[in-house]
Formats: C-alpha cells, structure tokens, sequence
C-alpha cells in the first residue's frame, strides 16, 4: 500500500509534483500511478492538472479515474494542485465544461476588464510568476509557513466557490481571488507548490503528515 499515489490520467505536471514530494519525504512510498487498485490503496492521493480543463476533465472520464478521484476525495488526505483544485467544483467557463461538484461554485476566467492597475499598467493573462498568498485562518498545511507568503502561479482561470468558507488562502492579480481551499479531508491550490521553493516543500512536507482534520 502506497504512502501517497499521485493520479496520473495523462495530464498534468506529475513527475515534478512527484519529484518534490520525494524530496521532503525520501523514505515515503511515493508512486505516480493510472491504476485504480493502486490509486485506491493509497494512504494519500494527489491530484494534479494543467493544460485545458476540458481535456482534463475527458481524460479523467476516458481512463476511468473520475470515481476513484471522487473517492478519494471524500475519504482520504486529498490534495488537489492548479486544475486539480478547479476541477472539485461544479463548473468551468473552459469550455463550459462540467467538472466533479465536490464543492459548490464556479470557475472563471480572469477579467480583461479588471486587469488595470492604479497607475495606468496593465496585467497580462495569464497569470504567470509569483505573488504573496494571504493565508484565510489556520489550518495544519500552512504550519511553518508564514502570512503573505510568495508561491508560484501560472492560470488564467479561478475558482469562485459558492462557500466563502471554504477558502483558506486570497491572492491579488490585481483583485483578490481564491488560491487556496480547504474542506474536512481535502487541501487544494491554484499556486504550484512543486515549482515554489522552499515554501512549496512545506506545504507539502506538512501534507505528508496531515490527518485530514483542520
């Protein structure tokens, strides 16, 4: 049985998420895996995503990964990485693409409207680099890692969850959004923890030990 299993359903950044989570724990079992025994055997799971949520969420269909995701979700210490987090909600402008409804609300994209700045500059979309992640409460996946922490993003789109109470984490790009979620056994992120140093090896680092209680 697996320590922790990362979902490999033809997408995403696996080897890196994978690579980084060896990292911090070498003596771990850590396997990237299309196996549904394997997948489910696993004290953790992982969900990573990039590229377009409609070929994503096809993906996830076509290998018959959607029910152990759902699963694990509901079941497990389950965290969800970039698409991985958009993915747990109802729906995403991507394509008007449905995704799994674990949690209630929308995905959108970012406004060209809004991407102004006080000083006249505009921001592009994506949003590509780093920017501070304003932790919203406690939880056991932000020990050791201070308020206002700079992670690495790289999206166009974000969650907008129906429950505001679910959001453990605000970015500005340049309005605040939803970068950060938390419900009973679940912990997911907009901001690639694998690609953001030493803070992003904390985080996962505290993963690996979660109970998957706040």
């Amino acid at each position: 049985m697996p320590d922790i299993a990362v979902v490999d359903y033809g997408m995403g950044n696996l080897r890196s998420v994978a690579k980084a989570l060896k990292h911090v724990a070498p003596e771990r079992d850590i396997v990237v895996s299309s196996d549904p025994q394997v997948i489910r055997s696993a004290a953790r799971v992982v969900l990573p995503g990039q590229s377009a949520m409609p070929d994503c969420m096809a993906k996830l269909d076509s290998t018959g990964l959607r029910d152990v995701v759902l699963e694990a979700a509901r079941e497990r210490p389950f965290l969800g990485i970039c698409l991985g987090l958009q993915m747990l909600f109802d729906a995403s402008e991507e394509g008007d693409t449905r995704c799994l409804s674990l949690l209630g609300g929308q995905v959108v994209r970012f406004r060209e409207g809004a991407m102004a700045l006080a000083n006249g500059d505009r921001l592009k979309i994506p949003h590509m680099g780093w920017s501070p992640v304003h932790q919203q409460g406690a939880h056991p996946l932000w020990a050791g890692i201070a308020d206002s922490t700079r992670f690495y993003f790289a999206h166009s789109y974000h969650p907008q969850p129906d429950d505001k109470g679910v959001t453990v984490g605000v970015a500005h790009y340049p309005l605040p959004f939803t970068c950060a979620i938390a419900r009973a056994n679940i912990f997911a992120t907009q901001f690639h923890p694998e690609k953001s140093q030493r803070p992003g090896l904390q985080l996962l680092a505290n993963f690996i030990v979660w109970n998957g209680h706040a």
